[in-house]
């Protein structure tokens, strides 16, 4: 299986997803927008992962690859990939798909519980989640309005849609399984400009504090993908 990422700033790369492929020797290529690297052919990978990154989704006059990168996006849903974006990479799959990405009601920065959808947890891909999975949150801006097309399957209190599927093949995540210790430092030293008070948003001693969420979350995301590349090559999804 060959996986391809996207890359928007030099500190937040696919932490446990990059461990994961290594562990099953997948071959992993990369395309770092932000050095206005070219996107790969169709035909060079099976899988896309969209990373993170500080921007907005309708920034595209600070960042011109933006334009090209919901293109590419575009494309790849019509060739049938499989595709998992994370927070921003999920709100750019959703304007991709006809949904909309606008401020969300609260800025949400931490450490928080999101309740999964019965509908969710009833499927392999998600059967080992609990109910209310303690997950790393680092956003102001959702994909406030889904497609027709797209099933939201968590939500928490400070935000509505936390995380939805289009077309069987394709995962939005408003939130990060993937990070690592120093992934959550370096956003922490390169995006603390952006933790402003509020009810949802926690210091930075209390981002750092909890290495048990971290291997957590990273275990979860390693059930994930491990189940997900099972239905894909058996052609089940």
């Amino acid at each position: 299986m060959r996986l391809h990422y996207l890359q928007h700033v030099p500190f937040e790369n696919p932490g446990s997803i990059l461990v994961w492929a290594e562990k099953n020797q997948y071959t992993v290529t990369s395309t770092h927008l932000y050095k206005n690297e070219i996107l790969p052919k169709q035909s060079e990978f099976d899988w896309l992962v969209i990373m993170g990154g500080p921007m907005n989704i309708y920034e595209e006059e600070h960042y011109p690859w933006l334009a090209a990168e919901k293109d590419f996006i575009k494309k790849s849903i019509q060739q049938g990939k499989v595709i998992i974006g994370l927070c921003l990479g999920a709100q750019l799959i959703a304007d991709v798909i006809g949904g909309k990405v606008t401020k969300n009601p609260q800025l949400e920065i931490g450490w928080f519980p999101v309740q999964l959808s019965e509908e969710a947890r009833k499927s392999p891909l998600f059967s080992f989640f609990p109910p209310e999975p303690i997950v790393f949150e680092w956003h102001g801006d959702t994909f406030s309005i889904l497609s027709e097309d797209a099933i939201c399957i968590a939500e928490n209190e400070a935000c509505k849609n936390q995380a939805f599927i289009y077309k069987r093949k394709i995962f939005g995540f408003q939130f990060h399984l993937e990070n690592t210790v120093e992934i959550i430092r370096a956003l922490v030293e390169h995006c603390k400009n952006e933790m402003r008070p509020g009810p949802y948003v926690q210091s930075a001693e209390e981002l750092e504090a909890h290495v048990e969420y971290i291997k957590q979350d990273n275990q979860w995301m390693f059930c994930f993908l491990t189940q997900l590349e099972k239905m894909d090559r058996e052609g089940v999804l």
